[in-house]
């Protein structure tokens, strides 16, 4: 039976690559690394990205032993950018070109007692491989930055199985698997297809098996299970999940292979009317997100994966998320699948079409991506167009057909800037960038669907990017432009509401990005996101956030770094204030200066607008005072908020995402340093310089001295694969103020 073995740990790397390293490395020119692992760690900014664009080798020895004469070994890369290839004992094993989609090699042939692992790991920007040819809007990093890991098969193993749902809203439903099973030996076999339905507390749901003679290399076989009664249906507020299993067993009932996935019940369907979860309209708010981090780019593990699903899906409030501009770690869509995080899942690329090995290279990116997320409810929809590109109607031709034949039940999209570009696929996708555009003299938020298509009749349309480089804000730009940050947002998320013929909207973007010279602010980075690198809020994040059931959170958050000098003309209002109470207590020096209500008239149609306070007169060089907001849900106070005439920074806190950790696996934490001051609110243009010392498993990722972004910054701890106390110490430089935190590093899972 099928057994899978973890390769991230003890590998040797080195930042170089010579032909006789296959057959004689020289171990001293190593460093000892683990997985997943970045070819250069890179400042936070300000940095030449061809640091990383290099050759690189990768070592790794092991021993398998008790491997059957019946049984295979499989090798399997989730993700090595940009080009690899890879050597077993000295043999040529295979290659892969493209750095987002996983590849699995068979090594059995070469397999000895102690088995040396030689890695080629081609970092450069390859011409020849998506995305590259032109310039491109992020970093692509380089490295071996997701898991390795070997599985043990028998020679008839299952490959693959695509399970679809039909009458799903119907009380009887249906799951049909198509089940695909490797026949090494080529030779005639007769064997047993057995697949159970369980929910994720191992009830068995409903069985099936049957009864295969074939002696095909690769054998497909349709198991069908019927008059399934009692299933709940998988949604954004329920994401219900059940599992597939799948059991190959010899004419002697002997178990030869046990694979499984999960799955959920639910229709997703984009009309004309809009876009329908299990035939209920639904307007989709999203964000699109990039996948790096500060310092280590793609490099981080599961727990940081699911952390920015978390984000999104319970901070941000929004319900889709776009895998900008290429498929993301499958831990990633593992938790958006688990709470209900829709996703638009798409290939590399980014405005560029290049030859035709470039195109060969994008075909098989779509095959292996639909092949290895097929079974996730969380997609919605196959993005099968290089984003941003022109019309090529032979090869946009081919990558819909593909994803139809591999999946018929998901539409595709096409990701498009360009009006009027050729509908080949079943969503008509577009980035909409009128809002701001200088151009556009009449101020629109969004175009009409009939100006986007240019088609007579309408079809089902989304708008994938909003804002992003049309108004890029860092989280210390001076409070007007963060103003004027927030209303875009709010803007587009009002009239996507609003707008009949529109399924939703995703905006640009959920996080700051690294980027290449040619975009961004000169200091590698885009600016674009409604959060920082570090995941830490701007202003417009709470647009988003504001959105949320206040059953589920509540949100109030002025728009406001209170000074008297900030803004250009003095003083604070108007103030915005987002937020999903019903009304707001505005109090000077604890005296009721007025209550202040949800002002429909600007915003209609979101059901939680901010409240805007206006009339407030603030004279410069007059008195300055305290103030406090107090929130009411239905005449009952749940928040309150205050700010201080004089605010100074009184004191460092240094919060941890996670108090306890896994020395099992590779495993990290954020953890957030604020300069915080007399009553608790962030000080803001705060660039005080934070020490960081740290005792225990545990390694810091970045450096240990840093100064404050705006009265903030955060960093990534990880674990060092040994059980213990991590125990982490910042100071302000040159103060006595100072704040600790301690992480638990435990011999358990992440869950």
């Amino acid at each position: 039976m099928r057994k899978k073995i973890s390769l991230n740990r003890n590998w040797q790397f080195k930042e170089s690559f010579e032909v006789n390293d296959p057959h004689s490395a020289n171990i001293s020119e190593f460093i000892d690394v683990d997985l997943p692992h970045t070819h250069k760690e890179l400042p936070y900014n300000s940095f030449d990205e061809e640091m990383y664009q290099f050759i690189s080798c990768y070592r790794k020895t092991f021993k398998l032993d008790n491997v059957k004469s019946t049984e295979r070994v499989l090798l399997h890369f989730e993700g090595s950018m940009t080009y690899t290839v890879v050597y077993l004992n000295g043999h040529f094993l295979g290659e892969h070109k493209g750095g987002y989609t996983p590849f699995v090699l068979d090594l059995t042939e070469y397999l000895e007692e102690n088995n040396e692992l030689i890695v080629k790991v081609d970092g450069r920007e390859i011409e020849d491989i998506p995305p590259f040819g032109f310039v491109v809007d992020f970093l692509t990093y380089a490295g071996i930055y997701r898991d390795v890991y070997l599985e043990i098969v028998h020679e008839l193993y299952v490959e693959k199985c695509h399970t679809r749902t039909e009458m799903v809203l119907e009380t009887n439903k249906r799951a049909i698997s198509e089940v695909y099973i490797k026949n090494i030996k080529k030779e005639m076999q007769t064997f047993t297809v057995k697949t159970t339905l369980k929910d994720l507390h191992g009830h068995v749901i409903s069985r099936i098996e049957g009864n295969v003679i074939n002696s095909d290399e690769l054998i497909h076989c349709t198991q069908e299970l019927n008059e399934l009664n009692d299933i709940q249906l998988w949604s954004t507020e329920n994401p219900v999940l059940y599992e597939i299993n799948i059991e190959i067993s010899n004419g002697n009932g002997q178990l030869l292979d046990f694979y499984k996935h999960r799955l959920g019940f639910r229709t997703a369907e984009f009309k004309v009317s809009g876009f329908y979860l299990n035939g209920e309209k639904t307007v989709i708010r999203g964000l699109n997100r990039h996948q790096s981090y500060p310092y280590v780019g793609n490099a981080m593990p599961k727990r940081a994966q699911i952390d920015d699903a978390d984000i999104l899906k319970y901070d941000l409030g929004v319900n889709l998320v776009r895998t900008s501009h290429y498929p993301q770690s499958k831990d990633f869509l593992d938790r958006c699948d688990e709470i209900g995080l829709l996703v638009f899942e798409e290939i590399p690329g980014w405005q560029h079409i290049g030859n035709e090995k470039w195109q060969s290279v994008a075909r098989k990116n779509i095959e292996a991506m639909i092949n290895r997320d097929y079974n996730h409810p969380s997609i919605i929809i196959w993005g099968v167009r290089i984003n941003e590109s022109k019309d090529h109607h032979e090869f946009y031709t081919s990558t819909n057909e593909i994803a139809r034949r591999l999946d018929d039940t998901r539409p595709t999209g096409g990701v498009r800037v360009i009006k009027e570009s050729e509908f080949l696929e079943d969503v008509f996708t577009f980035n909409d960038f009128v809002q701001g555009d200088p151009n556009d003299r009449d101020d629109r938020i969004l175009i009409p669907q009939h100006e986007a298509t240019g088609l007579n009749e309408l079809v089902p349309y989304l708008v994938t990017e909003y804002n992003g480089h049309m108004f890029p804000t860092k989280r210390f730009d001076q409070i007007q432009r963060q103003e004027e940050h927030v209303k875009r947002h709010l803007n587009v998320l009002n009239m996507t509401e609003l707008m009949q013929h529109t399924c939703g909207s995703i905006g640009w973007c959920a996080f700051d990005y690294n980027t290449h010279y040619q975009f961004g602010s000169g200091d590698r980075i885009c600016y674009h996101g409604v959060m920082d690198m570090f995941r830490l809020p701007k202003f417009a994040s709470y647009a988003y956030t504001s959105q949320i059931n206040p059953s589920k959170k509540i949100v109030m958050e002025p728009v406001l770094i209170y000074a008297m000098g900030e803004k250009n003309y003095g003083g604070i209002t108007p103030l915005t204030i987002l937020t999903n109470v019903d009304s707001i207590e505005y109090r000077i020096d604890d005296k009721l200066f007025g209550r202040y209500y949800k002002d429909k008239s600007k915003f209609p149609g979101l059901k939680h607008p901010p409240i805007i306070i206006e009339g407030v007169s603030d004279v410069w060089g007059s008195g300055f005072h305290d103030i406090e907001f107090i929130g009411y849900i239905k005449g009952k106070q749940v928040i309150r908020k205050l700010y201080v005439k004089n605010p100074v920074v009184s004191q460092l806190e240094l919060k941890s995402d996670h108090k306890c950790l896994s020395s099992l696996e590779a495993d990290v934490t954020r953890v957030v340093v604020s300069a915080l001051d007399q009553v608790g609110n962030v000080s803001h243009y705060s660039d005080l310089v934070v020490e960081l010392d740290i005792k225990g498993p545990g390694e810091i990722i970045g450096p240990k001295t840093f100064a404050l972004i705006s009265g903030q910054r955060a960093f990534w701890v990880k674990t060092s694969y040994m059980p213990g106390i991590i125990e982490i110490t910042a100071k302000i430089h040159g103060r006595k103020i100072s704040d600790r935190c301690i992480i638990e590093v435990e011999q358990i899972k992440i869950n």
